[in-house]
């Protein structure tokens, strides 16, 4: 919104009968110029320049109603999808949820996925959450003490790739990419993959509080130091590699990526409202 200040230059003039007033300063100008048989030149009229007022939202670049198209952010959505999943976690495995967080999965398809992470002193679960129909449809169960790498830094792609992506992103590691099958490598519904990539979640600048659940460095603080105490704690088979904390590119393996494509160009991945349909 804009506001233009008023232009001080001009004067209001009124309509006056011969001999009412004096004759003004101009008039008398006027009079000389023409007594004297020169030709009066030019007025001069001074304007003040506009102003103009200029009001942004704190952050320019965010449009307030696209907020309005994803279900995570609708009122009480995310405190609604955290207490059924605390909920069940507790009742199912008796641990207790330290922290949660909102944020984009990204496949070894280069498909983003929304997914809200829950930490426990034990375990990492990476739930795919249904905002609509407020259900759970997924939960993967990670113990912390398996976990080996941590990677952090910028998306790389082959460079024959036609498919690639800007920004930085997280990736955990619990197993061996070498060790990992031809078949799930190449099967874009493969469950088998000995890692997860996230990168941050597209509503983190609607409000405070999704900046705190949908910041990367935020999660990454916290996982951390429950890995390593993880790793302290357990003993016996269950107890993995010494845990690494890397900062190098991270390579996403997709070549034409005409699925992921479409699919993020459309925003697949998300609960999210579709014109006068919700998918």
């Amino acid at each position: 919104m804009s506001t233009i200040g008023s232009f001080e230059g001009f004067q209001p003039v009124s309509l006056k009968q011969e001999g009412d007033d004096p004759p003004s300063e101009t008039d008398h100008l006027s009079m000389n110029d023409r007594d004297s048989g020169k030709k009066p030149g030019p007025r001069q009229i001074s304007r003040q320049p506009s102003v103009t007022t200029s009001t942004l939202y704190p952050n320019p670049y965010h449009q307030p109603y696209a907020s309005r198209k994803y279900f995570a952010t609708r009122p009480g959505a995310i405190e609604t999808a955290v207490e059924d999943l605390s909920r069940h976690i507790t009742q199912t495995s008796g641990e207790t949820v330290q922290g949660f967080w909102l944020l984009t999965e990204i496949d070894h398809w280069n498909n983003e996925k929304e997914k809200i992470l829950l930490l426990t002193d034990k375990t990492l679960l990476i739930c795919k959450y249904d905002f609509i129909m407020l259900s759970c449809v997924q939960m993967q169960q990670i113990p912390l003490s398996v976990i080996c790498r941590i990677c952090l830094g910028k998306f790389v792609f082959p460079g024959m790739s036609l498919d690639k992506r800007p920004g930085e992103g997280l990736r955990i590691c619990w197993g061996s990419t070498v060790e990992q099958s031809l078949l799930s490598r190449w099967n874009p519904w493969s469950t088998e993959v000995p890692y997860a990539t996230f990168t941050e979640h597209p509503m983190k600048y609607t409000s405070e509080k999704f900046l705190e659940i949908c910041k990367l460095s935020g999660f990454t603080s916290k996982l951390v130091p429950a890995i390593k105490s993880a790793h302290k704690n357990s003993t016996g088979s269950g107890r993995g590699e010494e845990l690494m904390v890397l900062t190098q590119p991270i390579l996403i393996e997709t070549y034409t990526g005409l699925m992921s494509f479409i699919g993020n160009r459309n925003k697949l991945g998300y609960s999210l409202a579709r014109g006068g349909i919700g998918f």
